[in-house]
């Protein structure tokens, strides 16, 4: 049988560092701060919080003003991804991929400035997706790439999570199922309203032959009880791949799937350095059926310089680096109401750049990339994207560009109040360099960010402690 192609996403091989440089970097990043100026405010478990919240929201002033920085968990992680409650904004979540259990979801009453976990066994599968519903409910998936994917809820913001079950199996024998994205429908104009989705990406064999990739859509009527999975996209066959599934609701109900293809004709006979196309795919009838693929975007993959990286290494490091294509969509009543926004990374031969794609037509045709940082030539990867309630689009990604030689990498945000015709001010979002070689596995597949009010919440992978931990901060606009 032939090994199943996601795994090689996640080859990692040792990158040797210098001891100077190594012995900087640890002395550069050794302060951990807190809102408050007391040292790492994050524990693993503390007794549950009330839903009422707490005074001490993260927060600063005069506005535009950047956060402080806050450890989720002292743990090594990566992967975090952010939910903010739509009707409460001191009350957040975090999905974290964590060493001491994949997939743990952590809960915040307090905007930010401390984080809670009180259930370590609701730690289950790898690349957390988390979003909220109504009436305070939320609700985590995680991958276990040999069974399926897994669902859990929760209703007190993350003091307690119902046992997780699993929502999406496996497509194909011998195979794998990763890559999830949760998306809720939590308009009243909706007639799918409350619905759940979870896009996927499913890998495989068929009687012990060629490699077989599709993306999948399953949706949930009654709170995740029962679920229907629905194909998306034709089936895939290697040399093409599809990968890294994504998915947004919009007000009037319409779901938004898009996905990443590419084809294995590169140097190591994978992806990287190759052309990837962004795809999307639109369903009006609560995911029933779906709409034929459009494409968002061409781009280029970063190379695998490494021969370790199946879509590509981050540049100067062997760590595998993703670029799936992140979709947003502004459900205000605003003068870009209705808008698609993509964002995405393209390898210029030189240099990692992120680019957001916007569309006014409902994902028929989409406008010319418009880039979210001044020209430097420094790489940025890992973007982030969401779109507040007012409107404005949030992007944040991790940047090099106040390292010489390319290497070590900080935090940035930007918004957009003109409906991602441009990107104003870029903010810094932690002073210190992070080094990529601190990571013992990989940095993980993304970043996160999610709005609540005029504050961007945004999460990174973070070496300041000497290890790779994520922390959260962001922006609190105008």
């Amino acid at each position: 049988m032939k090994p199943i192609l996601v795994l090689s996403v996640f080859l990692f091989l040792p990158v040797a560092i210098s001891p100077a440089r190594a012995a900087s970097a640890a002395n550069q990043n050794a302060k951990v701060v807190s809102p408050h100026g007391q040292g790492n405010v994050s524990n693993r478990n503390i007794a549950p919080q009330p839903l009422s919240g707490r005074d001490d929201v993260l927060t600063c002033s005069p506005a535009p003003c950047v956060l402080p920085n806050v450890l989720i968990t002292a743990s090594q992680s990566y992967n975090t991804i952010l939910a903010a409650n739509p009707v409460n904004h001191a009350q957040l979540l975090a999905g974290v991929d964590v060493d001491y259990g994949g997939n743990c979801p952590f809960g915040s009453v307090s905007g930010g400035a401390t984080w809670y976990q009180n259930q370590t066994d609701r730690c289950a599968g790898d690349t957390p997706s988390i979003a909220y519903g109504k009436k305070n409910t939320a609700y985590q998936v995680g991958a276990n790439y040999e069974t399926g994917i897994y669902f859990t809820a929760t209703t007190d913001n993350g003091n307690t999570w119902s046992t997780a079950t699993e929502a999406v199996p496996q497509l194909f024998s011998y195979g794998s199922v990763s890559t999830p994205w949760l998306g809720v429908d939590n308009s009243a104009k909706s007639s799918y309203a409350n619905s759940l989705y979870i896009a996927a990406t499913q890998q495989g064999e068929i009687n012990d032959d060629d490699i077989y990739s599709e993306i999948t859509v399953s949706y949930s009527r009654d709170g995740g009880n029962t679920w229907t999975m629905e194909i998306i996209d034709p089936v895939q066959v290697e040399p093409e791949v599809d990968y890294y599934s994504r998915l947004a609701v919009a007000s009037d109900g319409t779901v938004y799937v898009t996905w990443q293809r590419c084809e294995m004709t590169g140097k190591h006979v994978n992806c990287g350095g190759t052309k990837a196309h962004m795809w999307l795919s639109k369903s009006t009838d609560g995911g029933n059926t779906w709409s034929s693929p459009t494409e968002i975007a061409v781009v280029t993959l970063v190379p695998d310089s490494c021969d370790c990286a199946f879509y590509g290494n981050l540049p100067h490091t062997t760590d595998p680096v993703a670029n799936p294509p992140l979709i947003a969509v502004d459900n205000s009543s605003g003068p870009n109401a209705g808008s698609l926004y993509a964002v995405v990374y393209n390898w210029t031969g030189k240099q990692m750049q992120v680019e957001v794609f916007a569309s006014r037509d409902e994902g028929v045709t989409w406008q010319k990339p418009v880039r979210v940082a001044p020209s430097y030539t420094n790489d940025e990867f890992f973007p982030g994207l969401s779109v507040s309630a007012s409107g404005l689009i949030g992007v944040n990604w991790l940047d090099r560009r106040n390292d010489p030689q390319n290497i070590f990498y900080q935090p940035f945000t930007a918004v957009s109040d003109d409906g991602g015709k441009s990107f104003g001010q870029n903010y810094r979002l932690a002073k210190p360099l992070s080094n990529p070689y601190y990571s013992s596995y990989s940095m993980g597949e993304y970043t996160g960010n999610a709005w609540a009010g005029k504050t961007l919440f945004v999460t990174w992978p973070d070496t300041r402690n000497a290890i790779m931990q994520d922390y959260v901060g962001g922006l609190v606009t105008k």
